[in-house]
């Protein structure tokens, strides 16, 4: 299940994407969350591939369009994605193997960049993915917290997705609402590593910044609804802000106290204050430097 709003130009690689799956027994249902753009002749060139099941509403957000779909939905599973990612070939392969070692109401899987992605979109996907920056929730093989399934790539099954009433009508952080829900329904849940999906998120910063910035919003709401969902990984990219910020600033007082015409002592001081600010960042640099080369293959 996919939902689009006003994003025709996702469509097409998306649905080339599912007519290459090794897995043919499934269907496509596509939302259209009051686009005043449609993908519905996309759709119609790939009828005669897919099995392909699209709807136009009015704009409800996320989680009701998300339901809207679930309600007409035939299959035994959901599997819910967003409208920015393409699938290789044996993604549902995958996912049934996976289905048949362990028979759960809740899965997901992870996300990764393609080769042909620009600079500037695998850099925004290590920053959402890499251990060393998000702590591996999303995901990762490490992990700092347990894995919450999220829209990206997650599935459930249906006759739960019922039960539990689907996602509620938060307009960021509803799948993270969903997942807590399911956990709090005493359900279990699994990372299907094999099962993962090529993601382009956002095409630039500015795009970006906007998607953290609703995220933040997303974990503001979720611990006043949920305050045992709060975990030491959700504040640790306050604590580096407010680290880094601290380091910048000693960095710049050793500066001045370098320049200063006051006397030698002094000028050392500035010294030290600078490398103990610049040691930091610059040992954390070079981990991520390294870290995403080898990811990213860029050698």
């Amino acid at each position: 299940m996919f939902l689009f709003f006003n994003r025709p130009n996702e469509v097409e690689e998306l649905l080339e994407s599912l007519t290459k799956q090794s897995l043919t027994d499934f269907e496509v249902l596509i939302v259209e969350d009051g686009s005043q753009i449609t993908c519905e002749e996309v759709c119609k060139r790939y009828a005669q591939q897919l099995d392909i099941k699209y709807f136009i509403k009015p704009n409800s957000g996320p989680g009701m369009s998300r339901n809207y779909g679930a309600e007409r939905a035939q299959g035994d599973y959901l599997l819910i994605l967003d409208s920015d990612v393409v699938l290789p070939p044996n993604y549902l392969k995958s996912v049934d193997d996976e289905l048949e070692k362990h028979l759960l109401m809740l899965f997901g899987g992870p996300d990764r960049a393609h080769e042909s992605f620009t600079d500037t979109q695998k850099a925004i996907s290590y920053s959402m993915t890499s251990f060393f920056t998000t702590g591996g929730i999303r995901g990762g093989k490490k992990k700092l917290d347990k894995f919450y399934p999220r829209s990206f790539n997650m599935g459930i099954r249906r006759e739960v997705y019922q039960q539990l009433g689907g996602f509620s009508n938060m307009r960021f952080g509803e799948d993270i609402d969903f997942s807590i829900r399911i956990f709090k329904a005493g359900y279990r849940c699994r990372l299907f590593p094999t099962a993962w999906v090529w993601h382009k998120r956002r095409t630039d910063f500015r795009k970006f910044w906007r998607q953290v910035y609703n995220s933040g919003i997303a974990r503001i709401n979720l611990y006043m609804k949920y305050p045992d969902s709060l975990k030491f990984v959700h504040v640790l990219p306050a604590a580096f802000t407010f680290a880094c910020a601290q380091f910048l600033l000693m960095i710049l007082n050793g500066l001045i106290l370098y320049l200063s015409t006051m006397p030698a002592p002094v000028s050392i001081i500035g010294v030290l204050l600078m490398v103990c600010g610049l040691a930091p960042i610059s040992l954390y640099s070079l981990i991520i430097l390294i870290d995403s080369t080898r990811q990213n293959h860029s050698f």
